[in-house]
């Protein structure tokens, strides 16, 4: 039995902090997993932010409520679930990505959780568990399911790795250097076409 595990920010639907930091003016705020491989530093640096200027997790999913999932994705997503079990694996929190998977028809959704207090300030995060995208595809690989991924950035090369075929979606370019094994694609209908052929391979 074989089983796709997709990335969503940047796979299916725009990088929430990049949205986020345009609508508040905050550039420091763009900074995502494209840029740094720790997402601990990366968090704790985000999280840092948010207290400085006195943001809270409503003003992010006011940010949220107006993003959709980018164009082509959810007509992509259908047809790849009409011939392969999906899971998307990543590392956003479910208080962010709700909204976005009622409109990608309910994907099954593997992420994190926000420590938020009682006033909605954002205090910390928690992790399922570290490295859980790796974790995961090596649990399925022990349930003898063979295992297609699909992501664009440093946190999901381990993924890749793990898996029996790995292939990036519109990855930056210095990441393609740095992990030239991996197949490149840039649209939805190649990334289909690379998955299939992964699937009649392995």
């Amino acid at each position: 039995m074989q089983i796709v595990c997709l990335d969503l920010e940047g796979v299916l639907v725009p990088e929430i902090w990049i949205e986020f930091s345009k609508r508040t003016g905050i550039p420091e705020l763009s900074r995502t997993t494209r840029d740094e491989p720790d997402y601990d530093r990366l968090m704790r640096y985000r999280l840092d932010i948010l207290e400085r200027r006195s943001l809270g997790l409503a003003d992010i999913q006011s940010v949220i409520a107006g993003m959709g999932p980018m164009p082509g994705a959810r007509e992509f997503l259908d047809e790849l679930r009409a011939g392969f079990q999906v899971v998307i694996l990543s590392d956003t929190f479910y208080e962010f990505a709700r909204p976005l998977m009622e409109q990608l028809g309910r994907p099954t959704l593997f992420c994190h959780r926000l420590e938020v207090d009682a006033a909605g300030v954002v205090r910390g995060y928690r992790l399922r568990l570290p490295d859980q995208k790796r974790a995961a595809v090596n649990a399925f690989r022990a349930l003898n399911f063979q295992v297609i991924a699909a992501g664009d950035s440093y946190n999901d090369t381990a993924m890749l790795g793990a898996a029996h075929a790995g292939i990036f979606f519109r990855p930056p370019e210095r990441i393609v250097g740095e992990f030239p094994q991996f197949p490149v694609t840039r649209e939805y209908p190649a990334l289909l076409a690379a998955i299939r052929q992964a699937a009649a391979s392995i």
